[in-house]
């Protein structure tokens, strides 16, 4: 019985072990079925913590060299940006640049560029727009090189820039004040409206000008004395008309005023007479020719009447063509076969040989003169005198 219990004990006791193993083992082959699947999803996840701060780090060093890279480019960049900014490492070079009127700030760039003056327009564009210097180019001739920087660059083009260009205008003896407003266009001082404007409109502080109204800028016509000036490019007009003046002023001394005071004529009157001989002469009659003007002015009851019949003045008012038997009846004051006497004002600029003929006329009693074959003035006291030369002259024959 004790034996038999012992056995049923132990199979019972066996059968809860078993029982119990099987739920423990189950328990445990289940607990390390948790601990075998926990493994593997463990170790995974370990690999790819380890794979993922590999990828860190190449990406940090990817990044890394990428902003050095990009630094050393920007770099580059700026140190060649630089060197152009501030006229660094340029071949010398030095032209005479022109800025045209009416010229695009992008037109001038571009030509800059083909100069060698820069290198980078855009960034020539932005600088001028940053530093507010796109206004300040004038027009005008300016010398230029590749030792000045941006800066310089755009103040040498500037109105009051020591670098521009200078140019000597010889004014001929005898042009009237549009062919010597067109000779300073062409070579660059001023435009032709500029001058007339600043002619019609500056009051100029000179005494000789004081009984000339403002408006017409003829008022100058006889005041711009022929010789040599030295201008800038894009001279501003008025400065222009003043060097002119000033000139004048020290050539028409207080003595030559003077002689034209003692003369019983007005300066503006000697001017106008000298014009016309200016116009007249072939460079050796002056004095001559201006005895025959004044032998006309006295004679207003004699054959001329006080009529002056000056083909200069024809000229004056035909645009400076060859005068025709018609123009002698164009209606204008300056038209000396239509009016008597002198015209209202000078019909060019004369020098200071005519001025002085003005003064001193010959003592002749001619009252007429033609240019003959030798193209030479011949000169008559009577009408029929100058007829007979004229019609043995081939130069009159058509």
């Amino acid at each position: 019985m004790p034996q038999d219990n012992y056995y049923n004990s132990r199979e019972r006791g066996s059968g809860r072990r078993s029982s119990q193993g099987e739920r423990d083992g189950g328990g445990a082959r289940s607990s390390g079925r948790r601990e075998y699947d926990e493994t593997p999803r463990s170790t995974p996840r370990r690999r790819r913590k380890r794979r993922s701060a590999g990828r860190t780090a190449g990406l940090v060093l990817l990044y890394v060299t990428a902003v050095i890279g990009v630094s050393v480019l920007l770099a580059c960049i700026g140190w060649v940006a630089a060197g152009d900014v501030l006229a660094l490492n340029k071949a010398p070079k030095e032209i005479t640049f022109t800025v045209k009127e009416g010229e695009s700030f992008g037109d001038v760039t571009e030509r800059l560029k083909e100069e060698g003056m820069i290198e980078y327009k855009l960034l020539f564009d932005l600088f001028a727009t940053i530093t507010d210097k796109k206004d300040a180019i004038s027009p005008g001739s300016y010398t230029l090189n590749t030792d000045m920087d941006y800066r310089a660059l755009l103040a040498g083009m500037s109105a009051n820039s020591a670098n521009r260009a200078e140019v000597r205008v010889t004014i001929p003896e005898g042009y009237n004040i549009d062919q010597i407003f067109a000779l300073l266009e062409e070579n660059g001082v001023s435009t032709v409206e500029k001058l007339r404007q600043a002619a019609a409109e500056h009051d100029y502080a000179f005494s000789f000008l004081q009984d000339i109204p403002l408006g017409d800028y003829h008022r100058l016509e006889g005041y711009l004395m022929p010789a040599a000036y030295d201008f800038y490019t894009n001279h501003d007009p008025v400065y222009a008309l003043n060097k002119f003046l000033v000139y004048f002023d020290a050539q028409v001394s207080d003595n030559v005023r003077e002689q034209v005071e003692a003369t019983g004529r007005t300066l503006r009157e000697i001017l106008t007479i000298a014009s016309m001989i200016e116009r007249e002469t072939t460079g050796e009659d002056r004095t001559e020719i201006a005895s025959v003007i004044y032998n006309r002015l006295n004679n207003t009851n004699g054959g001329t009447q006080g009529y002056l019949q000056i083909d200069a003045t024809l000229v004056y008012i035909n645009g400076g063509k060859e005068p025709t038997e018609a123009d002698k009846s164009i209606d204008s004051p300056y038209n000396t076969y239509l009016y008597k006497g002198l015209p209202p004002g000078p019909i060019a600029n004369p020098g200071m040989e005519s001025i002085v003929a003005a003064m001193n006329p010959d003592s002749g009693k001619n009252y007429y003169y033609a240019l003959g074959d030798d193209n030479a003035h011949h000169f008559f006291k009577t009408y029929d005198q100058l007829q007979k030369f004229i019609n043995s002259q081939e130069r009159y024959k058509s």
